[in-house]
């Protein structure tokens, strides 16, 4: 992994860090990137899945993993004393759209009531120094001004984007009342190996080249979107949790309490994106192209969805505060990411 190195001062080694959601693709790739700098790693799983990146990868046998759900408040409470965290990354979620349709409250039962559990827990730990909330940009909803800067009004309208605009908005509350030392990521569309929900434009398209089939389109193809590839926000967000001590993300109002003082500012969000939009076509054919298959020729079922139709991000306040620069284009993304999903459905039983 390409990922770019830590600053000088911080260093991950022997910290005792907690990533919910590790089973994911960002929480796999984070996770691995995390025991790589030989960080204690603490990693909440609910479901097991034998084809996730971090099982295939072997990492989850050099972690600590725990068995449940992001929503029980006493397990997240003993998880964050009995291990002594001092880190957390916050990215167990219902993260599929058309499922947040389907389900929507399961959708905030995961997305929001976990969000809070997970805060709380972290409020009454003691040894906690940093958190980073994984949000999305579907956290802004729909806005006719493009790109969205950070200062752009949370208004979701739909079950996922309305569970992400809730935890955000609850993750401020609790940084603006308790101190709590904590950053938000918002990214554009993750895309890379180990994304296994085959919904999702980049990895549906690739499993149907690879079997030699269309590649279906739920919409028009023309919605447009900022991909990132998974390598460029994990370091997103392990840049996030070095800099939040640092003063230059916090803000100056005054904070009577011990711990506020020490935390005044925390709790900004940060956007990562590639500022380079993309259609939801214009990505297919550039797998085809790759994959050597042009020939075949996508499946528009041009089907109405409760989706955002153009969503993208100006990141330039990540840049300026955190250093952070996408290091992976497009089409290097891409190539990475199918020569992956080649290697897993060569390697792999028919999913």
């Amino acid at each position: 992994m390409k990922f770019k190195a830590q600053s000088s001062e911080f260093k991950w080694q022997d910290r005792n860090v907690f990533v919910t959601g590790c089973t994911g693709i960002l929480g796999s790739w984070l996770t691995m990137a995390l025991v790589d700098r030989r960080a204690n790693v603490v990693g909440l799983v609910y479901d097991e899945d034998p084809r996730s990146q971090l099982v295939r990868s072997g990492y989850d046998k050099r972690i600590i993993r725990v068995r449940g759900s992001v929503t029980d408040y006493a397990l997240m409470e003993r998880v964050f004393n009995e291990y002594q965290v001092d880190t957390c990354f916050h990215l167990a979620a219902q993260a599929l759209v058309t499922v947040a349709n389907r389900a929507p409250l399961s959708t905030f039962e995961t997305n929001v009531k976990g969000t809070w559990t997970v805060l709380e827990a972290a409020r009454r730990c003691p040894t906690l120094t940093r958190l980073v909330i994984a949000s999305s940009d579907k956290a802004y909803g729909e806005h006719e001004d493009l790109p969205y800067s950070e200062d752009t009004p949370l208004q979701g309208r739909h079950p996922y984007e309305v569970s992400k605009s809730c935890a955000d908005l609850i993750a401020l509350a609790y940084a603006e009342t308790y101190g709590l030392p904590l950053g938000i990521t918002r990214c554009g569309n993750i895309y890379g190996g180990g994304d296994l929900h085959w919904d999702r434009v980049v990895p549906g398209t690739m499993r149907s080249v690879l079997r030699g089939e269309r590649p279906i389109v739920r919409s028009d193809g023309t919605p447009t979107r900022d991909y990132l590839y998974v390598e460029d926000i994990i370091s997103a967000y392990i840049l996030l949790a070095e800099h939040l001590d640092d003063p230059a993300i916090r803000r100056p109002e005054p904070c009577p309490e011990p711990r506020r003082r020490a935390a005044k500012g925390r709790g900004q969000a940060f956007n990562f994106g590639l500022n380079d939009p993309k259609t939801v076509l214009e990505v297919i054919e550039a797998i085809l192209e790759m994959a050597g298959r042009p020939d075949l020729e996508p499946i528009i079922l041009n089907e109405p969805l409760h989706e955002i139709r153009h969503q993208y991000l100006r990141s330039e306040k990540a840049r300026r505060l955190l250093g952070w620069e996408p290091q992976w284009t497009l089409e290097a993304g891409l190539r990475e990411t199918l020569a992956w999903y080649r290697e897993f459905f060569q390697n792999s039983s028919p999913s």
